[in-house]
């Protein structure tokens, strides 16, 4: 059977493993670090132990129009670990509580019942909003500026008020994102709601892993798909070429060879190890995330989750029974030269303008993990330099969430890429097979 090497565990790199072990190669996926998952993996605390010792790097979302990386988990045997909720609840600074779920009316109409009653919004507002979504489905797919302009630029001139952008259009978009309105190619924010919002009456719901991120991807998991070896601790020294492909890799000081290889590296390590590939590394820049992982010794709050209106803290997720809260900071570049019992005093004084129980509460414990190159910033006139997955090597192949995936740097845009290269591994192997699964509209 035909072979294959990986480099990169993160979900581009097992995902492309998962299709070509599928397929019937014999592949080896080979990642640095003692841990699959790369950004969306869980580890445990130094030191800690019990139910709290394992947390997850950052909280890691997906919506239901993310139908390829539901395959993926379809793959491993994990789909059913992903809790989905049809509420979205946003919450202004004294606790008033808004929720945003789909009605009676079919798509695109489906949100106009509980859209209406949002308190956090005026009439004015929700107005702009509706024309705004009209012009969304009206330019979707015709216009051809959206890659070269901001969102920001998009959302002022279709005349959105000061509150709309803040507490709706950013709320939503820099979570989805992990990058400022100004900073964002307006074609990926049309994405998102295109494809989250309008284009199915469920495509909004948002899954949440019920089990540490790690787990989905344990080597329990992997039984289910033959012929692929995983090495963690295995990193990637360097990579001989000849004639015009790769001959193999160097891993930990011995010599690996294949017959197809697939780098699933960030952006900024393909050159060391690859340095024939030619990327524009030095135009692509990353935007951060921070997580706050915080135990109180009381519940303070007993919603699932919650989307934190005018403030640093964007979204709350509640890991156990209200005592354990993760609150996620997207395009947090403020928060990346802050020191740790800075971060942990703004995330704790601005829960409780949300939730008065956490004034009243003692924190017993927290951590902060700060994701500096959490992802690529998608600014505008970056899509064009997203590489494809095959490379002027004739066996050596691309993929993570910074290739053109044809979507931002998500978890569906890392399993895209990875479907996508192994794609590409299959017709240079003279027996094409489609993994990808086209977006829902």
């Amino acid at each position: 059977m035909p072979s294959a090497i990986v480099i990169g565990g993160g979900l581009a790199g097992l995902a492309a493993a998962a299709a070509l072990g599928d397929a019937g190669f014999d592949v080896d996926l080979f990642e640095a670090r003692a841990f699959l998952g790369g950004r969306a993996t869980s580890y445990a605390i130094p030191g800690d132990g019990g139910d709290n010792g394992v947390i997850d790097n950052c909280q890691h979302i997906l919506l239901r129009c993310c139908v390829n990386l539901m395959d993926f988990y379809r793959r491993l045997g994990v789909a059913d670990r992903i809790q989905f909720f049809k509420k979205f609840y946003f919450i202004e600074p004294g606790g008033r509580t808004s929720a945003l779920s789909a009605g009676r009316l079919p798509a695109p109409l489906h949100f106009t019942e509980s859209f209406w009653t949002l308190d956090f919004l005026g009439i004015g507002d929700k107005i702009g909003i509706a024309r705004a979504m009209l012009a969304i489905r009206r330019e979707h797919g015709r216009r051809t500026d959206l890659d070269r302009i901001s969102m920001l630029d998009w959302l002022r001139e279709k005349r959105q008020t000061e509150r709309a952008i803040r507490r709706f259009w950013n709320q939503v978009l820099v979570s989805a994102i992990n990058e400022d309105l100004d900073r964002m190619a307006a074609a990926h924010g049309f994405q998102v709601f295109w494809l989250g919002f309008l284009a199915r009456s469920n495509s909004y719901e948002m899954g949440v892993p019920a089990v540490p991120l790690a787990e989905l991807y344990s080597s329990d998991a992997w039984k289910r798909i033959g012929n692929v070896r995983l090495h963690p601790r295995a990193g990637a020294d360097s990579a001989a070429a000849e004639n015009g492909s790769i001959r193999g890799v160097t891993v930990q000081g011995e010599q690996q060879a294949a017959d197809y290889y697939i780098s699933a590296l960030p952006f900024e390590r393909v050159g060391a190890i690859f340095p024939q590939v030619e990327i524009a590394q030095n135009r692509f820049e990353h935007s951060p995330i921070t997580g706050i992982h915080l135990w109180f010794d009381r519940s303070v709050t007993q919603l699932e989750h919650a989307t934190l209106l005018d403030r640093t803290v964007q979204w709350m997720f509640n890991k156990s029974g209200g005592r354990y809260i993760e609150v996620v900071i997207s395009a947090s570049r403020e928060l990346v030269e802050m020191g740790r019992n800075d971060v942990i005093d703004l995330a704790v004084r601005e829960l409780g303008e949300f939730f008065p129980r956490v004034r009243e509460a003692k924190l017993e414990k927290a951590h902060v993990v700060k994701e500096v190159r959490a992802t690529f910033s998608p600014k505008p006139g970056v899509e064009a330099l997203r590489p494809q997955s095959a490379t002027k090597l004739s066996n050596l192949f691309l993929a993570g969430d910074w290739t053109r995936s044809g979507w931002p740097a998500t978890m569906e845009g890392a399993v895209r890429s990875g479907y996508l290269a192994a794609e590409a591994v299959t017709r240079a192997a003279g027996a094409p097979r489609q993994f990808l699964l086209a977006d829902i509209a």
